[in-house]
């Protein structure tokens, strides 16, 4: 079954682009394209496709709305997968994008190959940026002012107290996720099996009803559980 896609950029050469490089594949479909926010709300509706290539800078409504509304629409299991396009790598908007509830980002300039390989990821479930890069985008956000602050200014006290519901093991396992560390890593470091640290990993996302890595990366740094100001600096 073909994974398919909707377009959604103000510049029609940007959109051909990708169209191109997309329908070049036998497992990838473009069903529908948009120049702005609310054609793309209107076009996700009407198509129901697996994932969208949402802009942020559009005229009218912007990337980050149109993201919101559509995986508002329906339910979190059957939403499109949203991935967030950008020009810049950290650019101002994405990580509000992404907590529009966007799967990830990428930039318009990736190669054609990562281009089909995040389509892909996405529509399997999975997010498209890795908790080290959103940890990256969320450092550049913070600045300098963590180095002078002992409280991160992304800490949300509203959303701190939702990890309430979670067991101390599982409060572990949340902030090194948050840190960007994958499984067999938080399994090495807490001394666990890796089925371990998987089924532990299931029942935090469930009780905090996070989709994904990314998300559960900026509720870490939302809860307090981290902070950028105490992470080595990610020089890779």
């Amino acid at each position: 079954m073909s994974v398919r896609v909707v377009l959604v950029d103000d510049q029609a050469l940007v959109r051909t682009g990708f169209r191109l490089i997309l329908e070049g594949t036998h497992d990838i479909e473009v069903v529908g394209e948009a120049a702005d926010g609310a054609g793309a709300v209107d076009v996700v509706a009407r198509t129901s496709p697996d994932v969208v290539l949402m802009d942020i800078r559009m005229p009218g409504m912007d990337g980050i709305e149109a993201t919101w509304r559509i995986r508002t629409a329906t339910p979190t299991v059957h939403s499109p997968k949203v991935i967030i396009l950008t020009t810049f790598d950290l650019d101002e908007y994405v990580y509000a994008g992404l907590r529009a509830g966007a799967s990830g980002f990428l930039l318009k300039d990736t190669l054609a190959a990562d281009l089909l390989s995040a389509v892909r990821t996405v529509a399997t479930g999975e997010a498209v940026a890795a908790p080290t890069v959103t940890r990256r985008l969320i450092a550049h956000f913070v600045g300098a002012e963590t180095n002078t602050t002992s409280v991160s200014p992304l800490v949300n006290p509203r959303r701190a107290e939702c990890v309430n519901v979670l067991t101390a093991r599982e409060r572990e396992v949340l902030t090194l996720i948050a840190q960007g560390r994958s499984n067999p890593e938080i399994a090495a470091a807490l001394h666990l099996s890796q089925g371990t640290v998987k089924a532990h990993v299931g029942r935090i996302f469930a009780k905090l009803g996070l989709r994904d890595r990314v998300q559960a990366v900026i509720l870490g740094y939302e809860c307090g559980l981290v902070s950028v100001a105490a992470e080595e600096p990610d020089t890779r």
